[in-house]
């Protein structure tokens, strides 16, 4: 008998919404493997599976039904996204290309076969990065070099610039999910990208202020100040973006270190320097993989603490969004510091959310967690942190929580409450 596979929404849905998944028509109890599987933009394959037992009526919901083994355990309804893994070792899912979905295959098969038994039903479900009716405008104003998603509506909308960290390069899909909930949001590239620089040394604060005068001057952006988001080195730009430059009004890093990092940022006549590393700290887990956590010189002893965000001079309010397990830096001791900063400077106290378990790569929620992959730089692997059930529960979170804080201090007004960890 052919299983029937319910998938809710069905046909395609956005890739940071949750998919119910179904599987009716089977036998009382009757074991089955449920595998998904899609194909990235450069054709390498991810695949995630897991074991389960229908009810007495013959139907399977993953929103009832723990899975008894596989790629995970548990009452997890949407574990067979985020627990898809690569056939390449240490490669990252990432989304490089918005405008085209990820087609899932999800196919059940008889039993808990480790290579699965016979096929007994199979679906196939889209999940896009533009929600219906948002829009994707390439930037090219000036030196600016960026995209712009606007959600559907005749505006304006509250402004957010979102940078990534320091593979360089432009990446579009965080941006593109989050204008699918009413923010105009302009995914910018700094460096690696096009005629950008090459390198973060020949990056300078200026280019950020043209960017932050696109958005205002843009008659889609509702002024007169807009919000940042920043992840890992892109984190700190914008924590000097929120120190040096006007016209911004809300702040949120992921796994951010509160001095700048890799390269001295220039601006205007004022430089400042590096905080430093000393890489011979570096150490190497028992899988080989380069772990950086230890490497960056402390910004609170001399000479280093030059290197400190002037976070005095911040316009807030600010959220840094913390992983307990983040191996690249020590984000919970840099956000210590700059809650700190700020209040002995009269400022208020900065959001901090902790997530225990959860790694440096914090991205929209079903992304799999990355405990490690090849840095984009360095072309070597590198141990990220995280623990891949808490991690993923800490991205569903964080979305809610980054939503709410820029609706609230963008819009004047509450979001969706968040849930808790």
């Amino acid at each position: 008998m052919a299983a029937k596979v319910t998938l809710e929404p069905a046909g395609r849905s956005c890739w940071d919404e949750p998919l119910r998944i179904v599987v009716c028509d089977l036998t009382p109890e009757q074991p089955v493997t449920l595998r998904v599987s899609l194909s990235d933009e450069k054709g390498t394959l991810f695949r995630a599976q897991a074991h389960y037992r229908a009810d007495a009526g013959g139907e399977l919901d993953l929103t009832r039904a723990p899975a008894l083994g596989g790629s995970f355990e548990g009452l997890e309804p949407m574990g067979l996204l985020w627990a898809l893994e690569g056939e390449k070792p240490f490669f990252r899912l990432v989304k490089r290309d918005v405008q085209t979905p990820f087609v899932v295959e999800l196919e059940v098969l008889d039993g808990h076969e480790p290579d699965g038994g016979r096929l007994l039903g199979r679906a196939v479900h889209e999940r896009g990065f533009l929600a219906p009716g948002v829009r994707r405008e390439p930037v090219r104003a000036g030196r600016v070099r960026a995209t712009l998603f606007l959600p559907p509506g005749a505006g304006p909308f509250p402004g957010i610039i979102d940078l990534f960290g320091s593979g360089g390069g432009l990446c579009e899909y965080r941006a593109s999910l989050l204008a699918g909930h009413g923010f105009a949001v302009l995914a910018l590239a700094y460096f690696r990208f096009e005629d950008l620089p090459e390198s973060l040394n020949d990056v300078y604060l200026e280019y950020f202020e043209e960017a932050v005068d696109f958005m205002l001057q843009h008659p889609k952006v509702k002024g007169p100040s807009i919000g940042l988001l920043g992840f890992s080195k892109g984190g700190d730009l914008c924590l000097s973006m929120a120190s040096f430059l006007k016209g911004i009004t809300a702040t949120v890093v992921i796994n951010s270190c509160v001095a700048n990092t890799i390269a001295p940022l220039h601006y205007k006549d004022m430089t400042l320097p590096d905080l430093g590393s000393d890489l011979g700290k570096h150490t190497t887990t028992e899988s080989g993989f380069l772990d950086f956590m230890n490497i960056w010189n402390n910004p609170l002893e001399e000479p280093y603490h030059q290197s400190l965000i002037p976070l005095e001079k911040a316009q807030g309010p600010f959220l840094f969004i913390v992983g307990m397990d983040d191996h690249s830096w020590k984000s919970a001791f840099y956000a210590h510091i700059a809650s700190k900063q700020l209040q002995a400077h009269g400022k208020d106290k900065p959001q901090i959310i902790c997530y225990p378990g959860t790694g440096h790569c914090i991205d929209p929620p079903y992304f799999p967690p990355s405990r490690a992959s090849v840095h984009a730089v360095l072309g070597l692997p590198v141990f990220y942190g995280g623990e891949p059930k808490a991690h993923s529960r800490a991205q569903v979170d964080a979305w809610q929580q980054i939503q709410t804080f820029f609706h609230k201090h963008l819009n004047g007004k509450q979001s969706i409450k968040s849930s808790k960890i």
